[in-house]
C-alpha cells in the first residue's frame, strides 16, 4: 500500500513537472514582442494595444530579417490571416498571450500559451487592437470566468471560423 501512494505521488510529480516543461518550451520558443514591431496583418504597432497578442510560425519560411515568426496586434488579426487556406501551410506553432495571467492593457511575453490547446471567448465587451477580439486562455474555467463578467461566447481553437471573428 505505502509503495503505491510512494509511486502515485512520484507519478503526479513527474506529470506537473512535465506541463511545466512543456510550458517552459512555449515561452522559450516565443519571440519578444518589441515597441517597434508592426503586426504581420494591418502593419499597426503591437505594443500601442490592448488585448492578448500572438505569433504565428512556419516552417522553412524566413523573412527578410531572419526570423520565421510573425506577429500580430490581436488574436483577432492572427485568425484572419491562419484561416486562410494558403496561409495554413507549414504552420508550426501559434502562441497567444493567457489572459488569466496577462494583464489586458499589456500582455507579457511570458505568458504566451500553445494556441491550438486554448480556449478563446468571442463576442465579448472587451476590445483589442482592431476592435473586437478572440480573449485566449489556457484553462476553460478562465475562459468560462470571463464570459461570465464580459460576455461572449466559450470556443476552442477548431471552432473559431471566419464567421466567428465578425
Amino acid at each position: 500500500m505505502l509503495r503505491k501512494l510512494c509511486l502515485s505521488i512520484v507519478l503526479v510529480f513527474v506529470v506537473a513537472c512535465s506541463e511545466q516543461s512543456a510550458q517552459q518550451a512555449i515561452i522559450h520558443q516565443a519571440v519578444a514582442i518589441e515597441n517597434s514591431d508592426e503586426c504581420h496583418l494591418c502593419g499597426m504597432l503591437i505594443s500601442n494595444f490592448s488585448g492578448p497578442k500572438a505569433e504565428l510560425f512556419r516552417q522553412g519560411v524566413t523573412l527578410a530579417d531572419g526570423n520565421s515568426v510573425k506577429k500580430f496586434c490581436s488574436t483577432r488579426d492572427m485568425f484572419s490571416f491562419y484561416l486562410d487556406p494558403e496561409n495554413k501551410r507549414n504552420v508550426t506553432t501559434i502562441l497567444v498571450h493567457d489572459m488569466s495571467k496577462a494583464p489586458w492593457q499589456a500582455p507579457n511575453d511570458s505568458y504566451f500559451i500553445d494556441a491550438r490547446v486554448a480556449w478563446y471567448v468571442i463576442g465579448s465587451s472587451r476590445t483589442g487592437a482592431m476592435g473586437k477580439t478572440l480573449a485566449s486562455f489556457s484553462a476553460r474555467t478562465d475562459a468560462d470566468a470571463f464570459a461570465s463578467e464580459f460576455g461572449g461566447k466559450v470556443i476552442d481553437f477548431n471552432a473559431v471560423s471566419y464567421q466567428s471573428l465578425q
